[in-house]
């Protein structure tokens, strides 16, 4: 398996507790790291049991079975039963640096509680979901929880940005690069102060370099008065309407139904509204293969506590250049009836029977007539993995574009052209703008002459 960026091996008091800003009990600060790494690993890829340690753990110490502030022993006694669960299964677990991070993270809550390693241990306990009529149904909330009204009463309206993720994988940045990356096994897309968003990219088919995102994680920060922790997952063929607590909505505080989790088409469209947050996600399921798309104001975005050492973040730095794929080569290798396809030695194979090139234009321009990078992307896909539901995940991904992007004349965006030496770049624009533009500088040009 392929680990997360190395930031987020945290370990020590303040790495643990740093991620926790924000967090009602500090004492639970460490959770977002933890349960960032806990659940990026699929379950089926060892025997190691380490994330039934962190759900019965999870299940002891929040909503309303999470001890007092002064309740140390009840806080001890939870942390000695999470350390038994994890030494149970060291065995299975050594290399698993999801078992290793836990580790650390308890020791370090024991040495600052001061819980000695002998005494009374907890029965795990179940969460119970609030009864029906209770928060589940609750539409008042207090003002923190409204993004808009809370943290913009007396300024301007918060501009908003955009990321998303589909294909073999295809990225739109918040900053609207768009960029085709390999970036297999678990990578962060989103990491900041209130919302860790991982994905778990693997292989479409065996002999193809072509990847695609088959788990999805997200963990919403426990948030003052408005929300519990909550972690929503999704996998291949398995994209769930709720929480992996089975609730869905923020929990059980005032301001619960400020992140609220809607199931547009059971199984395939979920949409996760955080007002508290001012943020929409949306995850879809196209194929066997998951999208992601998200909007967001620029001030959550930007929202981490040190940037120079922030790392890895997909949807804000982009894919790191060694994960990149030339989209350009690749369209220049394959434009045009007869086309030649890329050797195995080119930075995007393609996989074994994949669409004749001809095939493929034909299918992408019925969905996607307009040939912008959406509708290159929906090419490359059929032409690397030869499945024909790539086409509507293209689709899909442009359609949330236009549902979320706050710039409505960013919708579309343009294969950037290689200009030569002396001539005006016109990156970004279409076709008819840049002979337009290539007019103009020639006019410009030429008018001393003339006056």
């Amino acid at each position: 398996f392929q680990p997360p960026a190395p930031r987020l091996v945290v370990t020590g008091r303040a790495g643990w507790m740093g991620m926790g800003r924000g967090a009602g009990r500090s004492a639970l600060g460490f959770w977002p790291t933890l349960a960032f790494l806990l659940c990026s690993f699929p379950a089926a890829a060892s025997p190691c049991k380490i994330l039934k340690c962190n759900s019965e753990f999870w299940s002891a110490t929040s909503g309303s079975h999470a001890p007092a502030a002064d309740d140390t022993p009840e806080f001890c006694a939870a942390l000695r039963t999470y350390a038994l669960c994890t030494r149970r299964t060291a065995r299975t677990c050594r290399g698993d640096l999801a078992y290793h991070s836990a580790v650390h993270g308890i020791e370090d809550l024991m040495s600052q509680h001061n819980c000695s390693r002998d005494g009374p241990t907890s029965q795990p306990r179940l969460r119970t979901l609030p009864p029906a009529g209770d928060s589940q149904e609750r539409s008042d909330s207090p003002e923190i929880c409204h993004y808009e009204k809370s943290f913009h009463k007396h300024a301007a309206a918060p501009n908003y940005t955009h990321c998303g993720l589909f294909g073999d994988p295809h990225l739109r940045t918040f900053t609207d690069r768009f960029q085709t990356c390999k970036v297999q096994g678990a990578w962060p897309l989103i990491d900041n102060n209130y919302l860790n968003v991982q994905v778990t990219n693997t292989p479409v088919l065996p002999g193809s370099a072509a990847t695609a995102t088959s788990k999805l994680t997200i963990i919403f920060k426990n948030f003052q008065e408005c929300v519990d922790q909550k972690v929503y997952q999704a996998e291949m063929d398995e994209l769930p309407g709720a929480f992996v607590d089975g609730s869905k909505n923020g929990g059980d505080k005032h301001g619960a139904n400020s992140l609220k989790i809607t199931e547009k088409v059971s199984g395939q469209h979920v949409e996760i509204q955080a007002k508290y947050i001012g943020t929409t996600i949306v995850v879809r399921q196209v194929g066997r293969y998951l999208t992601f798309a998200v909007r967001m104001p620029e001030e959550v975005v930007n929202a981490v506590e040190d940037w120079d050492s922030q790392g890895l973040y997909l949807c804000l730095r982009g894919c790191p250049l060694n994960q990149q794929i030339d989209f350009q080569a690749f369209h220049t290798n394959t434009e045009g009836p007869g086309a030649q396809r890329p050797a195995a030695a080119s930075p995007a194979p393609t996989a074994p029977e994949t669409f004749p090139y001809e095939t493929a234009v034909a299918k992408c321009k019925e969905k996607l007539p307009v040939e912008d990078l959406y509708y290159q992307a929906c090419v490359f896909d059929l032409l690397t993995t030869g499945d024909v539901n790539f086409t509507l995940a293209a689709y899909y991904a442009l359609e949330d574009v236009k549902m979320l992007h706050s710039n409505k004349d960013k919708l579309h965006l343009y294969e950037r052209t290689r200009d030569l030496p002396g001539r005006a770049a016109a990156a970004g624009l279409p076709p008819a703008p840049r002979l337009l533009l290539g007019a103009l500088v020639l006019l410009l040009a030429l008018l001393p002459v003339f006056c």
